[in-house]
């Protein structure tokens, strides 16, 4: 026991080391593969809700095509991270991995881009209507997108946690981790808000692909070739071989672990059953705020679209012109989340601890969600026809206010990104639960919620009318009940712990 707690000691004390720099530029290396990853999730954000239906797939039924998205969260970065654990290629543990998942994404998104080309090859019609072939070869191709994307970012953070080699060290990893994130946002958003990108690759138009059509396949062409060029360059420079051999210590843990005959996701829901309180609150209070947030992540860009441009899906330029100015929204969105995330400690302080900011927050989600539909009145009220009789986009005073919406909302979700992990965390620790698995049970309260909105959402929207207002409007019901769970139920962390925020997302 002695020879053990010394060797642990000598062990920490060279975590508090500074990193070598031919090992931080390693870490820089993997971490950037998160802009590659997140590029194609911003492109899955603000343009592939429109495109769905602009193949012919109702408003009702377009939100069903994103539950790959929680399903995959919760099954495919567990399973993959526990196989790459226990691999023994001589490729390593974890860049096979990384390989396969960026491999898939390329197939992925031929799939997606060429869909309305397969379609028609195949016997769909050209112009209006609905393209079945065109449907099925893009929901084949987003769920293999979904399935690879997670597949990436599992092994990728597995990869930084052994080449850093230590906790205090993992600080540095994240933090790149998540500023390369917050890159591939924006790039993405920006790429999703410029409509004349098809012209760059002028044969991406064909007589099935209107221009809509071109400048999506246009964006997944540049985030396949970033995602590419990232992964060959990452897996290029960094060997496994060269990672620092594990201690005895770890490995009788992973051969225990082995032995083991439950399996993970036994061990998360048989972890539900010893919950501490403060934990089953911290679950509410997320869940709820995902269903808050949900239905904006579906339909932002559709919201734009509709609603306050007052287009319609397939009518061409004013859809068109709405969804890229909800991509531009939410490159805004993007740029306030980064600025704020930096800020979020320092809040806290200030008005009285993390739990609280959390709750104030939640009531301004509440409030941006309940504005959609002042935003969207305003719109209706304002609109403007030339001498033709065609419909002319929004008056600046509207396009401002929906973009502020847009902006304001990065403000809130930046907590949504750190504090509830960082709450799970602690309580984790204070009932000595492990990390790992506290994590694990957090994820079922963030994609949970995602699928119920998936599976509910269509439908209650169908039933007031096909618009998006009753899905952004039970989202408000929900970040204020949200609010008042945090500020009067969940408990305060202790006042002497600091947990390392952890930029969290939304699968």
């Amino acid at each position: 026991m002695e020879n053990g707690t010394k060797k642990l000691n000598v062990s920490s004390l060279a975590v508090e080391q500074p990193l070598p720099k031919s090992k931080l530029w390693k870490i820089i290396m993997v971490a950037s593969i998160a802009a590659g990853v997140q590029f194609g999730w911003a492109l899955q954000l603000s343009l592939l809700t429109p495109y769905v239906q602009l193949l012919g797939i109702p408003h009702k039924f377009a939100s069903f095509i994103w539950l790959c998205g929680p399903i995959s969260g919760m099954i495919v970065q567990p399973v993959v991270g526990y196989y790459s654990d226990n691999c023994s290629s001589r490729f390593g543990r974890r860049r096979g991995f990384i390989a396969a998942g960026a491999a898939l994404v390329t197939i992925a998104v031929f799939l997606i881009g060429f869909a309305a080309d397969l379609g028609h090859a195949t016997g769909d019609p050209l112009g209006k209507g609905s393209k079945p072939r065109a449907i099925a070869v893009f929901v084949v191709g987003f769920w293999i997108l979904d399935v690879a994307n997670n597949m990436l970012q599992g092994p990728c953070r597995a990869l930084l946690a052994d080449l850093s080699g230590g906790k205090a060290r993992m600080r540095t990893s994240n933090a790149f981790f998540s500023f390369f994130m917050a890159v591939g946002n924006v790039l993405g958003y920006a790429a999703g808000s410029y409509s004349r990108l098809c012209k760059i690759f002028p044969f991406s138009k064909t007589p099935a692909c209107d221009i809509y059509c071109a400048n999506l396949k246009s964006c997944f062409f540049i985030a396949v070739f970033l995602l590419l060029s990232l992964t060959i360059l990452a897996l290029t420079v960094v060997r496994e071989n060269e990672l620092p051999e594990k201690d005895e210590h770890e490995i009788d843990e992973k051969a225990g672990a082995r032995k083991s005959k439950v399996p993970f996701f036994g061990e998360i829901f048989g972890a539900l059953k010893d919950l501490p309180r403060p934990m089953w609150i911290l679950l509410l209070v997320t869940s709820l705020n995902w269903i808050a947030r949900f239905p904006f992540f579906l339909y932002d860009t559709d919201w734009m679209a509709k609603e306050v441009y007052g287009g319609k899906v397939g009518d061409g330029r004013l859809y068109d012109l709405g969804v890229h100015a909800g991509a531009l929204g939410l490159l805004l969105n993007s740029v306030v989340l980064g600025f704020m995330s930096l800020s979020v400690e320092f809040l806290g302080k200030k008005i009285g601890g993390v739990k609280r900011l959390w709750g104030i927050l939640n009531f301004v989600l509440a409030v941006c969600m309940a504005l959609t539909v002042l935003v969207t009145k305003m719109a209706e009220k304002s609109r403007q026809y030339d001498a033709h009789g065609t419909l002319m986009a929004p008056t600046s005073g509207v396009k401002i206010g929906a973009l502020t919406l847009f902006a304001v909302l990065g403000i809130p979700l930046a907590v949504t990104f750190s504090v509830p992990f960082a709450l799970a965390s602690i309580f984790s620790s204070n009932a000595g639960s492990g990390q790992g698995l506290s994590l694990g049970v957090l994820n079922l309260a963030i994609v949970v919620p995602q699928m119920l909105v998936s599976i509910a959402g269509g439908p209650w929207d169908d039933l007031f009318g096909g618009g998006n207002l009753p899905g952004f409007i039970v989202g408000a019901v929900a970040a204020a009940a949200s609010g008042i769970l945090a500020l009067t139920m969940l408990p305060s962390p202790p006042a002497d712990a600091k947990p390392a925020t952890t930029m969290g997302g939304f699968h």
